[in-house]
């Protein structure tokens, strides 16, 4: 059953047999509330088993730490009603930033991912991180004045990068578009400005958090595809955020694309398994499908476009080319999805991006292919569809990053205890 929306998305409760143990504790008890429904202290010790002194125990320290808060009285079946709780949304606050190529959007939210507040700004992310990360600060403090907070109840600040990072350490690993940012320490230097925990991440990754927890949650297995001014995978596998061994898993843009092509419109193109990529290869997905590829494409045949914004726009005023060159866009991405889904098997495919903006275009040539070269046990019950959640997924996922990072069992105990 999907959680209300809104919620944040609830967390499998332990074994009953380790409801006892200590290291659950008060955290674990916390997981079967996160899904927003009151529950009585009998009702919670009746669904783990535990003694009702062991409820009232932890009960009282999540009422403590404002975690949760009473709710309306539940039926009696004589005597005073007993009292039920309910997760408490607005215990703390989170602050979000997505800073995309040309971009930065920030934003705040309590800790069921509800938007408070938000900016954003056109800056390129080749500004250099100072620049950028000043921006971040210096408004992102303005946002949490916005609603009445202060930065002491801030549970954190997540964010995406438009490049691979290591999100153990929140540091990008050689971005290819983002000069001055290789091995710079984005989290420490949030951390001391802020001082709150950061967590860093692709932005892709947040983007597929952001869509699967805003309209996904019934979809353990999703791919979030971003066509903009590069191309990029977000996976999600039985609920949770695939990262891979170091943080490279969904690298979709650097898989190379042969053109002995699926249409005559892939020689009209221009482009092929010779074009160079930004990443020192050639024939790249995004030296060929991407956003700065259409429009590098469209100018050759005479048309003003530099963007991903100005390719759409060309594409909604019903430019030939740029429809032609859109359909084909998504024929070279659903090449390779169809590779991806024999291997993943995910059960919604998302694409958003900025591209994705321009209609049914590039979706359809994705799903011209995929659903020709992919096996049907595959694709019987597959979706191919459009981002609902817009430019606002980046925001959206990083605040849940924090979100789930801050009202883990581990993180609950501490700050329960504190």
């Amino acid at each position: 059953m999907t959680e209300p929306p809104g919620v944040a998305k609830t967390t499998r409760p332990a074994p009953e047999a380790a409801w006892a143990d200590p290291r659950f504790g008060v955290g674990a008890l916390f997981q079967l509330l996160r899904d927003g429904r009151p529950r009585t202290r009998a009702q919670l010790a009746g669904e783990t088993g535990l003694a009702r002194s062991t409820i009232t125990q932890r009960v009282d320290a999540l009422l403590a730490a404002n975690l949760i808060s009473p709710a309306d009285k539940a039926a009696s079946s004589g005597g005073r009603p007993p009292t039920q709780f309910v997760f408490n949304p607005e215990a703390r606050i989170v602050l979000a930033a997505d800073i995309g190529a040309t971009h930065v959007r920030l934003a705040v939210t309590d800790l069921a991912g509800a938007l408070l507040t938000e900016t954003g700004v056109d800056l390129p992310v080749a500004a250099g991180p100072e620049q950028v990360l000043a921006w971040v600060v210096e408004h992102g403090r303005q946002l949490i004045k916005d609603t009445g907070r202060s930065s002491t109840g801030l549970a954190g600040i997540g964010v995406g990068l438009p490049g691979p990072v290591e999100h153990s350490t929140g540091r990008p690993v050689s971005p290819p578009i983002m000069p001055g940012w290789d091995g710079f320490d984005v989290a420490g230097l949030l951390e001391e400005q802020l001082g709150t925990v950061a967590l860093v991440d692709n932005d892709v990754n947040i983007m597929a958090l952001g869509e699967h927890f805003s309209h996904w949650r019934d979809a353990p297995h999703l791919m979030f595809v971003k066509v903009a001014t590069g191309i990029g995978c977000g996976l999600i596998s039985h609920g949770h955020l695939h990262r891979g061994a170091q943080g490279a898993a969904g690298d979709l843009g650097h898989v190379q694309v042969p053109r002995h092509s699926e249409s005559d419109e892939a020689v009209w193109t221009g482009l092929g398994d010779d074009t160079p990529c930004h990443c020192g290869n050639t024939g790249c997905l995004e030296a060929v499908a991407s956003g700065t590829a259409v429009a590098t494409a469209l100018r050759e045949h005479g048309l003003d476009a530099t963007s991903s914004r100005e390719v759409v726009a060309l594409a909604r005023g019903g430019s030939f080319e740029a429809l032609q060159l859109l359909r084909q866009a998504g024929r070279d991405i659903g090449g390779v999805l169809a590779a991806a889904v024999s291997l993943f098997n995910p059960s919604v495919i998302v694409v958003g991006g900025s591209l994705s903006q321009a209609g049914e275009h590039l979706i359809a040539g994705v799903r011209e292919v995929v659903y020709r070269r992919s096996l049907p046990l595959a694709t019987q019950h597959l979706r191919i569809v459009q981002s609902r959640t817009g430019e606002r997924a980046g925001i959206v996922g990083a605040a849940v990053m924090v979100i789930d990072h801050a009202l883990s069992p581990g993180q609950i105990n501490t700050f329960a205890n504190a």
